[in-house]
């Protein structure tokens, strides 16, 4: 096996001939083969060890291992220990979550105090059989069922070429102790249960099923190169950067079948998951929105604008107000309500003729052009000319909101009503509209 790591390594992690690396190492069978096979080669690392504090003597047994291991090959260990379970509570994750977040955020503070690049995990092959099984037991798209990747950020993964009988085969061969984890046995733990009892049921079946699991990964790993070499092509064509934010124009998107799944593999990288809102979303009113965990997603007009969380205020220009419900996303909090009388217009709430409205009404920002008639005026005005007679500032006049029924002006909202929408003795029902 160490001639076959070795040409590994060479052909696919050239960069850890050269570079100082730490290996996560737990002190079971995975870990404790990758710290012999990269000592056998004299590459350069050190050892990381997380404490998770959840079973007891065993725990401090598994550390006490590792800190012997790396005292025998004079290499750095580095230890940590971890309130576990006072983080499960605190954070209402699981267990393997929370060990997860953990260890990754320990592995990074590593990385800024040692001279390494990279942090080594022993994921091999079975790992990458119970993640596809996983998964494919939640449903996931083709991006689920590529496997556990090689390379990602800092992290690498050299021995997922290799199956745990190899990596035993080859630690009784060079009488490598090592450490047994009995919640291994487990099976209450999803991972668990796939490799004691759903694994050797498929192999049972077809007893070459592990190399045919190779290979169809590999042919995944192909086809998913494909689709998202296409991928970037169309999010090239289709997404435009304009000051920071991602416009795309939706008759574009609707051009794509299967829309569907388009959809997912364009906007699940920003965290959008449920694809029918997506859908809805494209035939739905200006100023709709839908939220992930770091991006906001809004319909304006014929475009969808994509921006993060801390750039969205600002990025629509134009929201629609049904007749039965005034959005609650307005840049501007807005009160409709039928009144019996009519009191003074003010920079704050508007009386309006009821049955003059046609609605939906629009909410919108001004642009060059845009006239209405000032209340009391009477007669039409350019709203850049109301703007400068009224001495409102730059910053003040692009922060403007308008009102707008059928394109015409209704309320240059906080400041002045229009003429053609006033109540006057004949009208039936008087409609307040307030800033709340």
């Amino acid at each position: 096996m160490l001639k076959a790591f070795k040409k590994h390594i060479e052909d696919h992690f050239p960069e850890l001939l050269s570079n100082h690396f730490i290996i996560a190492c737990s002190g079971g069978l995975d870990s404790t083969v990758l710290v012999e096979l990269c000592n056998l080669l004299q590459l350069q690392f050190s050892i990381a060890h997380c404490n998770f504090q959840l079973r007891g003597n065993d725990s401090d047994g598994d550390e006490a291992f590792v800190l012997d291991l790396g005292k025998s090959k004079n290499m750095k260990v580095y230890v940590t220990h971890f309130d576990t379970l006072g983080y499960v509570n605190e954070q209402k994750v699981s267990v393997q979550m929370a060990a997860r977040e953990l260890r990754y955020a320990w592995f990074e503070q590593l990385l800024s105090q040692d001279e390494s690049t990279y942090v080594l995990t022993a994921h091999h092959a079975n790992d990458n059989l119970e993640t596809f099984l996983i998964n494919l037991s939640r449903g996931t798209g083709i991006d689920g069922l590529t496997g556990i990747p090689a390379k990602i950020n800092y992290l690498r993964r050299p021995l997922l070429p290799f199956t745990r009988d190899e990596l035993e085969t080859f630690a009784k061969s060079e009488k490598i102790n090592w450490r047994e984890d009995g919640s291994n046995a487990d099976t209450k733990y999803l991972r668990n249960k796939i490799r004691l009892e759903i694994i050797p049921k498929l192999s049972e079946l077809h007893p070459t099923f592990s190399d045919n699991f190779k290979n169809t990964l590999q042919y995944l790993n192909q086809t998913e190169t494909i689709a998202s070499a296409y991928l970037k092509k169309i999010t090239e064509d289709f997404f435009e950067n304009k000051d920071g934010k991602l416009e795309i124009e939706i008759s574009n998107l609707k051009r794509l079948q299967p829309l569907y799944t388009y959809l997912y593999a364009l906007f699940n990288p920003y965290g959008f998951k449920e694809i029918d809102n997506l859908e809805a979303l494209l035939n739905g009113l200006s100023g709709k929105q839908l939220e992930s965990n770091t991006h906001i997603l809004v319909k304006n007009r014929d475009v969808l604008i994509l921006s993060s969380k801390s750039d969205a205020k600002t990025i629509v220009d134009e929201f629609v107000i049904p007749v039965d419900e005034v959005p609650l996303n307005l840049p501007v909090n807005l009160k409709f309500s039928v009144v019996p009388e009519r009191y003074n217009n003010s920079k704050t709430e508007i009386f309006v003729q009821k049955n003059a409205l046609n609605y939906p009404l629009t909410l919108r920002k001004w642009k060059t052009g845009d006239y209405f008639y000032p209340i009391g005026l009477n007669r039409r005005k350019k709203l850049s000319k109301f703007f400068k007679d009224e001495k409102v500032d730059v910053l003040s006049k692009e922060e403007t909101w308008l009102l707008c029924s059928n394109e015409q002006i209704v309320w240059v909202v906080g400041m002045r009503a229009d003429h053609r929408f006033r109540v006057v003795d004949t009208t039936q029902e008087i409609l307040k509209i307030e800033i709340t």
